[in-house]
């Protein structure tokens, strides 16, 4: 019996078609078929046939229950889920109007219609949980079906309404990413990039997936290019590293001389020991130390300095 990974959904979840009859013709990218999930009767698209390991496992952790085959889709599978792809805009305004009518204190992002209809999912966004057991009622009062309510973030809001990001393609979020990588502002320090919120963050006002992509590459920049302050030798001559241009593959090296120069991390002399020819660096540390203020003093005489009292 044949598997597939499929993708289903507004929220493009990806899972593995495990039940695909090995009496049917093999499916191929870009295939449309019919998929019973936990939802009920869904429209998926199939992406590749599943490989199996673990790795590509890992890869799917997102995906939502077991998947069973019903059939290929058909054209009027086509016709009915467009149909209810059109009633999007309607469907949000009538829960609007339900949710602004009670007063409950959330966001809407989007209403989902499957292909079977047998519920209606309702994302929304809100600060905390939220009793919405009457909103529910009302809601199945009104669609005369079931009714899922699900809390979202803003990363996944972004997924369901953005389109393009900054880079002037298709979010990455919404066109191939199947989990949220974490991001965090020591990626955005390690790559010495702008702290400027507004050119690091994504149109879901996070810090920008794209960081996370780029971090294993910048460390590996790392490991191969001298660290600022290390002893380098060039030719005949010795500088320490004051700088770095990752992107470019260069270093900026200070001489004994004063000269600053740009210099490719290839061609530094591998036979160099960093304990060698340390006389310009020990004089270098030595004129540093001696411009440094004494802090012991400093806080020597804090220690004795006795405090002011308030004269009333």
């Amino acid at each position: 019996m044949d598997s597939y990974v499929v993708r289903y959904g507004v929220m493009r979840y990806r899972g593995t078609l495990e039940s695909f009859p090995s009496s049917e013709p093999a499916l191929s990218h870009g295939d449309l078929i019919v998929i019973e999930t936990p939802r009920g009767h869904e429209l998926a698209t199939v992406l590749c046939p599943f490989s199996g390991d673990k790795a590509a496992c890992d890869r799917l952790a997102n995906a939502k229950g077991v998947l069973r085959y019903v059939r290929r889709a058909l054209p009027e599978d086509v016709v009915d889920m467009a149909e209810l792809t059109q009633l999007k805009q309607d469907d949000y305004k009538r829960c609007v109007k339900i949710v602004t009518r009670m007063k409950i204190k959330l966001t809407l992002a989007l209403v989902e219609r499957i292909l079977g209809q047998e519920r209606i999912i309702v994302y929304y966004v809100a600060d905390g949980r939220i009793d919405f057991r009457e909103l529910v009622r009302a809601l199945a009062a009104e669609f005369q079906t079931k009714i899922e309510m699900k809390q979202i973030g803003p990363r996944d809001e972004t997924r369901l309404l953005a389109d393009v990001g900054d880079c002037g393609r298709e979010i990455c979020c919404r066109y191939f990413l199947a989990t949220m990588p974490p991001v965090s502002m020591k990626l955005v320090k390690l790559q010495k990039s702008t702290l400027d919120p507004t050119k690091v963050t994504g149109r879901c006002g996070k810090l920008k997936c794209c960081l996370r992509f780029e971090h294993e590459y910048y460390r590996e920049l790392y490991s191969q290019a001298p660290p600022i302050g290390r002893r380098v030798k060039l030719g005949q001559e010795f500088g320490r590293v004051v700088a770095q241009e990752l992107i470019a593959r260069r270093v900026v090296v200070e001489f004994e001389d004063g000269r600053r120069a740009s210099v490719g991390i290839d061609e530094f002399d591998p036979s160099f020991s960093a304990g060698e020819n340390n006389e310009f660096f020990d004089d270098a540390q030595e004129r540093s130390n001696e411009s440094k203020p004494h802090r012991e003093g400093r806080q020597h005489d804090h220690e004795v300095k006795k405090p002011r009292r308030d004269k009333r």
